[in-house]
């Protein structure tokens, strides 16, 4: 039996104010004020795991402990069969420069990396989201969410984030970079996650 959330209040375990603002957007019908951990001035604690729901977990946790408040973390990347999961939870490692993330290389690194292995078409690929909403006694339940698709060549369009100019989500002739950003919230593996997350625990 999944735990209910029933406080008035969630913190938002980011520092990205765009997330911030997708799931207030998502939580506005079940009347939950949020705040996040960028807003708070929480640090952001290294993370160490190797899987999407450990690095949620340690999120999550991190932020409930530290204020005494509910916590709502995701982690999420791309999958690509080709190429045995990766990068996975390493997606925005790949993009990792001394001057900060440079994502068309991460996207450039990525197709050279599938034309090494030959793999061949489509370059099937998911986009994978974990969510954990955590309480400072400890509990916490965990939400995943998956968009499958491909990965195309060369990247397309200006909109999103990170690889969503090669990613092509199933049932759709354009990308994620091309997609309109709410069209897109609809339908993404953070939007399959928060679908489990609201039957779950809010209504």
């Amino acid at each position: 039996m999944m735990r209910r959330f029933t406080e008035d209040r969630l913190l938002v375990a980011t520092h990205n104010r765009g997330k911030l603002e997708e799931i207030s957007r998502l939580l506005e019908p079940f009347s939950v004020s949020t705040v996040s951990a960028g807003e708070l001035g929480l640090a952001e604690p290294v993370e160490t795991e190797t899987t999407f729901v450990g690095n949620a977990r340690l999120k999550a946790h991190f932020a409930s402990k530290a204020t005494g408040l509910p916590a709502l973390a995701d982690d999420s990347g791309i999958s690509i069969d080709a190429l045995d999961g990766a990068p996975g939870v390493y997606t925005a490692d790949w993009a990792e420069t001394p001057n900060g993330r440079d994502f068309v290389m991460a996207m450039t690194k990525t197709w050279e990396k599938l034309e090494a292995v030959q793999a061949p078409l489509p370059r099937l690929a998911q986009f994978r989201c974990t969510l954990v909403l955590a309480w400072p006694d400890g509990h916490d339940e965990v939400f995943e969410g998956v968009m499958p698709g491909q990965v195309v060549w060369p990247m397309r369009g200006g909109e999103g984030h990170g690889y969503d100019p090669i990613f092509q989500p199933d049932g759709f002739e354009i990308t994620f970079g091309e997609m309109e950003r709410w069209q897109k919230n609809e339908i993404s593996h953070r939007a399959d996650a928060f679908r489990k997350l609201v039957a779950g625990c809010f209504t």
